[in-house]
């Protein structure tokens, strides 16, 4: 009986939910998670087409507390996300004519990072700029707000994907709007030589993208990595080279790319399981066309 009532709730109250809108699970943070319980149940979004026009109508403005790269402090900036101009931008004076930065919806990405960015409501966005990753941090106090502009992100790329690849089968795009970080945390590492001594650095695995920051909140990576496939001759083994010094944490990383071997280290043993495991994930699948010409951007970075 149980089952059949919530199979009913379930038919009445997500009978219009779009292809595009994050249906969160346990691990998503609460804000998420609240925020879908009441959009279907207390705003019924699902059952009123017209009140889903703040993240569908393909046009959203409005202002966000935007972390300054300086001095960490945070904004008020106005942001539009326009469909039409292919585009987010935010603007540093509320009357300014021209946008500080304009991210295009193809590149953009968006994942909440409440703990990272020590504000319940927090999304980080990132966009490609010359082919280099640019975090930007931003909240708002209304945590619908925030889920607002973080389904109009997933819309204005649905849609752009729909045009991009036509034909495709929804359930093809819909994992491709957003995505969250395969692993973060801090590593230590060297340079080029293995000479250098090791340095702690905070790691982002982003799809097949190894970001490494200075500090978590960075706007722009210190340095990036492609991490391919065994089929292209890309191998993560455990522990370091026998010559390897200068390290302060025990456990090591090699990661084996057709270029130069990265060394890395862990605090902890079980922080290098995870981290293999993530990187090895990488390596078991096989490349997409797409990753061939990401992969040639990297090798032709200075």
């Amino acid at each position: 009986m149980a089952s059949n009532g919530n199979d009913a709730a379930k038919a009445k109250y997500e009978q219009k939910v779009p292809v595009f809108y994050y249906r969160p699970t346990h691990t998503d943070c609460q804000l998420l998670r609240e925020q879908w319980i009441r959009a279907r149940y207390e705003r019924k979004e699902f059952v009123c087409v017209e009140r889903q026009e703040p993240y569908s109508a393909g046009y959203r403005e409005g202002f966000l507390w935007k972390r300054a790269r300086d001095n960490g402090q945070f904004l008020s900036r106005k942001c539009i996300l326009s469909e039409r101009d292919g585009a987010l931008k935010y603007f540093n004076k509320h009357d300014a004519r021209e946008p500080k930065a304009l991210m295009k919806i193809h590149t953009l990405n968006a994942s909440f990072q409440p703990g990272k960015i020590g504000q319940p409501h927090g999304l980080q966005v990132t966009y490609l700029k010359d082919n280099s990753t640019r975090n930007i941090f931003v909240y708002h106090k209304d945590g619908k707000e925030m889920v607002d502009w973080f389904n109009a992100i997933r819309a204005a790329r649905f849609h752009y994907l729909q045009v991009a690849f036509p034909g495709a089968h929804h359930a093809d795009l819909v994992p491709k709007l957003t995505r969250n970080y395969i692993k973060e945390g801090y590593m230590e590492k060297t340079g080029p030589k293995h000479t250098e001594g090791f340095k702690k650095r905070w790691f982002t695995i982003d799809d097949r993208r190894l970001m490494y920051f200075k500090d978590p909140l960075d706007a722009y990576a210190r340095g990036e990595v492609f991490i391919g496939s065994k089929e292209n001759s890309y191998t993560v083994l455990p522990g370091l080279p026998p010559s390897t010094q200068g390290y302060h944490w025990q456990f090591g990383i090699t990661i084996v790319t057709p270029d130069r071997k990265f060394l890395f280290t862990c605090e902890t043993e079980e922080e290098q399981q995870d981290w293999m495991a993530a990187f090895q994930g990488l390596v078991n699948r096989p490349m997409l066309p797409q990753e061939y010409a990401v992969e040639a951007h990297f090798k032709h970075k200075p």
